[in-house]
């Protein structure tokens, strides 16, 4: 760390004006060298394709994507975003491929589509 940065060394990559040629660039790992997480952790990736359902059981949907907000991140469930919240997000099992949610009043209606808006 240097500051509130993360510096990465790479191997032949001995100065400055050769780390610049790499800026914007993504770092990635093989799956299976990804650091082990803590019990309550999961990596976002994991968590595309996930059966989302509610307490009843009744499916939702799979997880089609993750939005960022600056906030609680968001699932993308059909046209349902659901936050990524530990009160909403009861239950998740990665490896099951399931997450159990507890939704607030109301959020299931504001993605039912209305009638349409008439042109004034």
């Amino acid at each position: 760390m240097h500051g509130d940065h993360l510096i990465f060394k790479f191997q032949g990559v001995d100065t400055i004006s050769d780390a610049e040629k790499l800026a914007g660039a993504e770092v990635s790992i093989p799956f299976e060298q990804r650091a082990t997480l803590a019990e309550d952790e999961v990596y976002q990736s994991d968590l595309i394709g996930c059966e989302v359902v509610d307490a009843t059981g009744r499916s939702l949907g799979l997880v089609t994507d993750i939005q960022e907000t600056g906030g609680a991140p968001l699932l993308q469930v059909g046209d349902l975003l659901i936050p990524f919240a530990k009160s909403i997000c009861v239950t998740v099992d990665p490896a099951n491929r399931r997450i159990v949610v507890n939704l607030p009043d109301g959020l299931l209606d504001l993605n039912v589509p209305g009638p349409p808006t008439p042109n004034p």
